[in-house]
């Protein structure tokens, strides 16, 4: 289904087709370091079903992490791709939230432990992209230095074919002042961990993130940078599947619980600014998934974007964005409609996605 679809170079010896699979939620309930960071709604028979569909699709890449779902997520997905041949896939997974009994994630010790942790959850030799998966290396940036001879090395080894790193990542609630610090901190760790790909938090709903005279889009297509985009959907916010009279309850360990998007008061804030693309595009929520795919998917060539998933009826329907692109007035019309939602909610103070990271 999406196989005519033109493969995007990330890096070097790394190419994929346009949508990859966000794995973050088939990782099921978790919590790490006492705050919940997984789904609730995950259900193990869903996961795998949904990945065999994904790669059915014509889906290349998968994204997961160590600490989803505690290396659940790892296990998981080791478990499908490893009944297909391995150069057939590109898999990206990460490292920095699991701690064990070191001082720090970032550890040395520690992160070449996960490593080989991953690899055998994973059932693989190498991985395709290794990212940090965040920036905050202790005080005085203490595990900075190891940290980033630790993935050059697996690089140079063949273990890991790209490194990757964790982009600027801009709250509705930062002041110029914090914005200014965070892209700054950003700068600096780029040009001294001079990664290969970039992951970002983008959907349709992120304020705008421009590092001086350019946007993150021109900032990595200038440097040769690969970027990934996850969380296309904003967790299902922008497909409207949500009724603000019955705002949805979620168990133990579920992320969602504490961000305020899935409030009574978000959900009606944002279904109000989905409006315009109700009455354009359709009600139901595989076509508002469509419009932010689509809105997400016409960033570059160097970029893909990565949707979640806890049910595989979800792989399906987002799939279709290939197959049923949206036109380039479509396009400018999604664009105009969001700004205005992006204006609204800024307007209201609703920080509406803050929160742990993915």
């Amino acid at each position: 289904m999406t196989a005519t679809a033109p493969a995007r170079r990330l890096a070097d010896g790394v190419h994929t087709q346009p949508l990859g699979m966000g794995c973050w939620g088939i990782g099921g309930p978790f919590e790490n370091n006492g705050a919940p960071m997984g789904w609730s709604t995950a259900a193990d028979e869903h996961s795998m079903t949904g990945l065999h569909r994904a790669i059915e699709a014509g889906a290349t890449l998968f994204d997961t992490a160590d600490v989803y779902g505690h290396g659940h997520s790892e296990r998981l997905l080791g478990q499908v791709l490893g009944q297909y041949p391995r150069e057939a896939f590109q898999i990206s997974t990460k490292v920095g939230y699991v701690r064990g009994t070191a001082a720090h994630p970032y550890d040395a010790p520690q992160l070449a432990h996960q490593f080989d942790q991953s690899r055998e959850n994973l059932g693989v030799e190498y991985v395709d992209l290794y990212f940090l998966h965040h920036l905050e290396f202790g005080p005085c940036d203490r595990y900075l230095g190891s940290a980033v001879e630790q993935v050059r090395a697996l690089r140079e080894s063949g273990a890991v074919r790209a490194i990757g790193m964790r982009g600027p990542h801009p709250l509705s609630s930062d002041s110029p002042a914090d914005f200014q610090r965070r892209r700054t901190r950003f700068l600096d760790l780029f040009h001294l961990i001079e990664p290969d790909v970039l992951w970002i938090r983008f959907n349709p709903l992120t304020p705008d993130l421009h590092l001086g005279e350019e946007d993150i889009f021109d900032f990595t297509a200038r440097h040769g940078v690969g970027l990934l985009l996850g969380e296309p959907l904003a967790h299902g916010l922008l497909t409207g599947k949500y009724d603000p009279a019955q705002p949805p309850g979620f168990g133990p360990g579920d992320h969602r619980s504490a961000r305020r998007g899935f409030t009574a008061d978000g959900i009606a804030a944002i279904n109000e600014g989905l409006r315009p693309l109700r009455e354009r595009f359709g009600e139901d929520p595989q076509s508002l998934a469509r419009v932010a795919l689509g809105y997400c998917l016409q960033r570059g060539p160097h970029t893909a974007v990565l949707s979640g998933f806890t049910h595989p009826d979800q792989v399906t329907a987002n799939a279709a964005v290939l197959t049923d692109p949206l036109s380039c007035e479509d396009i400018a019309f999604a664009e105009a409609a969001y700004a205005q939602l992006r204006a609204s909610l800024h307007n209201h103070g609703r920080l509406l996605l803050a929160g742990v990271p993915g």
